[in-house]
Order: C-alpha cells, then sequence, then structure tokens
C-alpha cells in the first residue's frame, strides 16, 4: 500500500486504535520481553520507526535506552507528544528517516512495515542500514506465511511475510541475521520477529548483494 494511504487510513481510525493499542500493558508479554531484550543488547541511540501513539518508545526509554519515534501519522504523533512528553518524536518517512549516515544503534520495526509493497519494505530496510552504525541491530516483527501474500487488516491491507524470504531479503542488504521468534496466539494471526545486524568489519557496506524476486504478488 502507498504512503498516503496508510497515512489517510491510520488517521481516519487514530483515536480508535489508540484506545484499542496505543499501551505497552495492552500489548503481549512476549512482546514485551522480546522487545526488551533486544534493546538491552542495543549500544547507542534506538529508533523506534513507525512508532504509532508512541508506546514502544516510552517502554524502550523507560528502559534508559535513548529512544525517538517517527511516524508518517501526524495524529499519532500528536498524541505522542502529549502522553510522552519526556521523550522524543516526530514526522517522518521510514523511507526518509532524516537522519546522518550510523548515527544509530538500534532500529525498532514493530509491525510498522506490514502495509508497506515488498519493494517499499527493502528501500525502509536498506535506510535503516544506512543509518545504523556498524555492529547496530534490527528488530522487525510482523505477521508470518507460508507465502508473501496481501490479506484484509483491520485497518488497510497487510502482508504476510515468510521468515525464510524476509531474512534473505535482510541477507542480501547486508544484515547478518542474530535471532527468529514465531508463535501464534489463540485466536490471532502466525506472529514473526527477526533480529539482523549490521557487520562490524571494517570496510563491509551494507547492500548490493543479489535481491531475492518480490513481484511474486500484485499489489
Amino acid at each position: 500500500m502507498s504512503a498516503p494511504r496508510v497515512r489517510d487510513a491510520y488517521s481516519e481510525r487514530s483515536a480508535e486504535y489508540i484506545e484499542l493499542l496505543g499501551s505497552v500493558d495492552q500489548m503481549s508479554p512476549i512482546d514485551r520481553a522480546r522487545i526488551a531484550r533486544w534493546a538491552d543488547g542495543v549500544q547507542g541511540r534506538v529508533l523506534d520507526a513507525g512508532c504509532g501513539p508512541g508506546h514502544w518508545t516510552a517502554f524502550l526509554n523507560e528502559r534508559t535506552v535513548a529512544a525517538e519515534g517517527i511516524d508518517i501519522v501526524p495524529r499519532f504523533i500528536d498524541r505522542a507528544r502529549d502522553a510522552f512528553p519526556e521523550v522524543s518524536y516526530r514526522v517522518a518517512s521510514m523511507q526518509d528517516v532524516g537522519a546522518r549516515d550510523a548515527s544509530y544503534g538500534g532500529v525498532l520495526a514493530w509491525y510498522s512495515l506490514i502495509h508497506a509493497e515488498p519493494d517499499h519494505v527493502a528501500s525502509a530496510l536498506r535506510e535503516f542500514a544506512r543509518i545504523l552504525r556498524p555492529g547496530g541491530s534490527v528488530l522487525i516483527g510482523f505477521f508470518d506465511g507460508d507465502e508473501l501474500d496481501i490479506f484484509s487488516h483491520a485497518v488497510t491491507p497487510a502482508y504476510r511475510w515468510p521468515r525464510g524470504l524476509m531474512c534473505e531479503l535482510l541477507e542480501s542488504l547486508g544484515y547478518d541475521i542474530v535471532a527468529e521468534d514465531a508463535r501464534t496466539d489463540p485466536g490471532q494471526r502466525p506472529h514473526a520477529a527477526i533480529e539482523a545486524r549490521i557487520p562490524s568489519v571494517p570496510g563491509r557496506t551494507p547492500g548490493g548483494a543479489h535481491r531475492p524476486d518480490l513481484s511474486i504478488i500484485d499489489a
């Protein structure tokens, strides 16, 4: 889905989304533990990319991680600033973060890439690689599936990704896979998470490897 369509869809339902999913207490304790475990291993600033109403950004800051949140939905950023005034938030795109090269130690993209077309996911991951310092890591949460396909989401259509294909894409962009997680909660769609790291080898530049074929569905 195009960024304007996603922005408009979430803007229209922002109040409903915030009420249902705008607090860390409403999130799975498994997710809280996974994000906390990842954050505890990050050195340097963290970007919460696609932060929504800002709850995960605030969660990271409570763990003494210097985290900043970005989102394309201005209403989410307004709410985040009101709810968590001690945390930094701004309107920005995951394809153009607006930050210097190698300026972050970690990027959290927790269900923020689910609406992006496959090529736009690749663009965002390439942008994350640019802003991550050597040894920096990304943690991605997304819907798991046997095939890359699109489905009807409550807000706007979203994608399921096979974990193997997401790992292949990350590796093609210069990341090393650190860990994979998968589970299916009762009554919920299958969930996946991947932690990947930019190598700390001097002179190794992200990107440039063979990329997987992402044009296997008509988005």
